[in-house]
């Protein structure tokens, strides 16, 4: 896993609401580039394995959606979390968990992930290729800080979330030393 300095330039396929569009799903695509993202912001991005899964539904983004308030106080413009899932799960996530502050951004290609060295074989779960738990902080599309959780590698039989949670890229922001990872925000059934 190398480390890079810069996020690759990518184009994400989002859904964006617009209601000029007739009927009762007014929705279109929309491509945001690399640059529209990142260009000239701060911004937090953790990403995880998937919609819908144990750990980023109970602890990993509703922590960070806990904390909004937080990051935009160390002068955090926007908290991204990127998953290897298309445009309409990502919604409805988004919707299921209530989040109102961090965006959800689909990498449903896996193309910035890849691109990042962040993608790797969850076969053993069923998964197939998804992005490993990662956290960082960006300034104007240069990566200041990565958090990358511990046994990055193919097929790893545990999914490690020690260092990218939301507590320890805060504490990072303030200066300080985290004091864990925080207890799970929400219950998780299935």
């Amino acid at each position: 896993m190398a480390a890079i300095e810069k996020v690759p330039s990518v184009v994400f396929k989002t859904r964006v609401r617009d209601e000029s569009v007739a009927g009762p799903n007014p929705y279109r695509w929309e491509d945001k580039t690399t640059e529209d993202i990142f260009a000239g912001k701060k911004v937090v991005v953790f990403s995880l394995p998937g919609a819908f899964t144990p750990t980023c539904s109970s602890n990993h983004l509703p922590r960070y959606e806990e904390l909004y308030d937080e990051f935009k106080a160390q002068g955090v413009d926007q908290i991204i979390c990127v998953s290897v899932n298309d445009a309409f799960v990502m919604f409805q996530w988004g919707k299921q968990i209530g989040a109102k502050n961090v965006y959800l951004l689909p990498d449903g290609s896996g193309e910035f992930t890849r691109k990042m060295g962040m993608l790797v074989d969850k076969s053993n779960l069923g998964f197939g290729y998804r992005s490993w738990r990662y956290s960082m902080l960006v300034n104007d599309g240069t990566i200041e800080k990565m958090f990358v959780e511990p046994n990055f590698g193919d097929n790893c039989p545990i999914d490690p979330f020690e260092v990218s949670d939301a507590d320890t890229m805060l504490a990072y922001l303030k200066g300080g030393k985290s004091a864990g990872v925080s207890e799970p925000r929400r219950a998780f059934v299935g």
